[in-house]
């Protein structure tokens, strides 16, 4: 019996698969929130940069992170589908000519800065104001709801 390679893999690592992962490119800044354990503690870390590059892998895919701290850059690689990652949330997307700015690594100060990119910023802001609108709608329909049920029980 010939068994096949693929279909067996992507049948084991389906369920490890991660959920509500937002879109997101080479310079984009995102702030990830993950999971720290120290002895019998966990906490939430915020880690928020620029992302400098996408490695897609299947289960094995991964995204480096680079931020400037304390004068000092650095850089962490982040498993995609990790269960330490609590969030991922893009704080701005950015304008970058390569799939890898690892040009960034020598830039200082102002020099270092990425344009906006206001085509993606605005779709993500009618996109949210339009789940906004969506949701308002869904409340006024409860309270009136309420009313009605209010109205009728008396």
């Amino acid at each position: 019996m010939k068994l096949n390679r693929g279909a067996l893999l992507k049948a084991v690592e389906q369920p490890h698969y991660r959920e509500g992962v937002p879109e997101f490119r080479s310079g984009d800044t995102v702030r990830v929130t993950y999971r720290v354990v120290e002895g019998k503690r966990e906490r939430l870390q915020a880690f928020e940069g620029v992302v400098i590059k996408i490695h897609r892998n299947g289960l094995n895919s991964t995204f480096t992170v680079r931020k400037i701290s304390y004068g000092e850059g650095v850089e962490r690689v982040f498993p995609y589908h990790s269960p330490l990652i609590d969030k991922v949330e893009v704080v701005s997307y950015g304008k970058v000519r390569q799939a890898r700015p690892y040009y960034l690594r020598q830039l200082r100060g102002k020099a270092a800065r990425i344009r906006p990119d206001r085509k993606r910023t605005q779709k993500a802001a009618e996109k949210y104001a339009a789940a906004k609108a969506a949701k308002g709608k869904k409340k006024k329909k409860g309270k009136k709801a309420a009313a009605q049920a209010e109205a009728g029980s008396e």
